[in-house]
């Protein structure tokens, strides 16, 4: 390390310190709407009293929700290739604890991944003193890669994606996030755009493997609901379509009331056709908020959490059907219940949701302009005709009837989808078993 690094990582050290006060006042902020925030708080700073230490674990980090269903794909093929391989699972948030609580087998634990200061990273790593790190997709911290080098710890990138956006700000910040890709030990990328991009920060790409989010397994208990559900939507004994916002941010929950309700013609050819739209926010902090506000617009609404095997049998058709999905871990029964998906996160410019879950259950997917945090996802779906894009919410919603009143070309975009997620499989065991080789 030249004496420019030391001098850097010195000065981010004392600015992560300065920050830690704020941090703790976001994580009480956070826990008012999301309990979970407030548990075990000073594994957040790198404390684990309470937690027994037992070294040779295998480390995956994933940040969220997002990272943590790609983890445990990635987590089973690991323990495929290494039967009786022990796991230490960290987060940064509730939804990602939450998710990676299911995952944990006897022998395994889990925990916050501290603060990225030096004093926590090194305290994090003395405790668990783990055999091998694994950071899911996106997450370099400064601090975290020189106390996995300075602990001789080997530390991978796996799953590894970084989009042109984010490709310009860690330039920006070059001096810094640089030296932290160029000592991980391994980062197997994506994409060959993604590797490319990954190695303009300084990184060495051992290989691409492929998205490993398209070997989601498959789920028969969520498929079996999800047909329970469909039967409780039917009029008189006939099938309503179903229309998804899925995993839609702050924002978006408008612009779909907006469009809809502005073309008159249009709500009268849906609401004749007796489309009842699910409705799922990405965030759970969100579902109470949504729910009073769609009341508000004189929605009758029924939520998720307020039914057991499915939704009441009379579900009201005036003046819209509108289900609201307020529960976490039931994504793969949402796709499957659905005809198709609003893509939420593209229609406001955020970068848009991972789509391949969507692909892999069979619903063809409906994305806005705004893609960029799963470009080649969304180009593959989109060349192979399992998505549409369209530049607005207006425009969506008219892709909508036109689905509705194609239905073989919804068929063909619903086949479409399951053909590609087929043909991508593999990475997986590809993964497990290029990361086998450091255990």
């Amino acid at each position: 390390m030249t004496w420019a690094e030391r001098l850097t990582l010195l000065a981010y050290g004392l600015v992560m310190r300065a920050l830690q006060p704020l941090l703790r006042r976001k994580l009480r902020r956070r826990g008012q709407e999301e309990p979970g925030y407030l548990d075990h708080m000073p594994q957040r700073f790198g404390f684990y009293e309470g937690v027994a230490p037992e070294s040779g674990r295998i480390w995956v980090h994933a940040v969220s929700l997002g990272e943590t269903r790609a983890a445990a794909i990635l987590i089973e093929a690991l323990r495929d290739v290494r039967p009786g391989m022990r796991l230490l699972l960290t987060h940064s948030t509730a939804t990602g604890w939450a998710q990676g609580q299911a995952l944990l087998r006897p022998g395994d634990a889990q925990a916050w991944l501290p603060w990225d200061t030096p004093e926590a990273t090194r305290r994090f790593l003395q405790h668990h003193r783990p055999q091998l790190g694994i950071l899911m997709e996106t997450e370099v911290w400064p601090a975290l890669v020189q106390a996995c080098v300075q602990a001789q710890v080997p530390l991978a990138l796996a799953n590894a994606r970084l989009n042109d956006k984010s490709l310009r700000s860690a330039l920006r910040w070059s001096w810094l996030s640089g030296p932290a890709y160029r000592r991980l030990t391994a980062v197997l990328a994506q994409s060959p755009d993604d590797g490319a991009r990954l190695e303009q920060l300084g990184a060495t790409v051992q290989a691409v493997l492929g998205n490993l989010k398209y070997d989601v397994p498959a789920q028969p208990d969520a498929q079996a609901l999800a047909q329970v559900w469909r039967q409780r939507w039917q009029h008189h004994g006939t099938p309503r379509p179903v229309v998804m916002l899925a995993s839609s941010r702050e924002g978006e929950e408008a612009l779909w009331l907006q469009a809809l309700t502005g073309n008159t013609d249009r709500l009268t050819d849906l609401k004749a056709a007796g489309v009842v739209w699910l409705l799922v926010p990405r965030h759970p902090q969100r579902f109470d908020d949504i729910h009073a506000w769609l009341t508000a617009q004189g929605l009758a609404v029924v939520r998720r959490s307020s039914w057991d095997v499915g939704p009441p049998l009379q579900v009201p058709s005036e003046p819209l059907t509108v289900c609201l999905g307020d529960s976490l871990g039931e994504m793969p029964v949402y796709f499957q219940s659905a005809d198709m998906a609003l893509l939420g996160g593209s229609f406001v410019p955020l970068g848009g949701q991972n789509l391949i879950e969507a692909a892999a259950f069979g619903c063809p997917v409906i994305m806005g302009p705004h893609t960029f945090n799963f470009a080649e996802a969304a180009q593959n779906a989109q060349q192979v005709g399992a998505a549409m894009r369209v530049s607005d919410m207006d425009s969506a919603l008219d892709q909508v009837w036109a689905w509705l009143r194609q239905p073989a070309e919804l068929a063909s975009a619903r086949q479409k989808g399951l053909e590609l997620v087929a043909q991508s499989r593999g990475a997986a065991m590809r993964y497990a078993q290029a990361l086998a080789g450091r255990i």
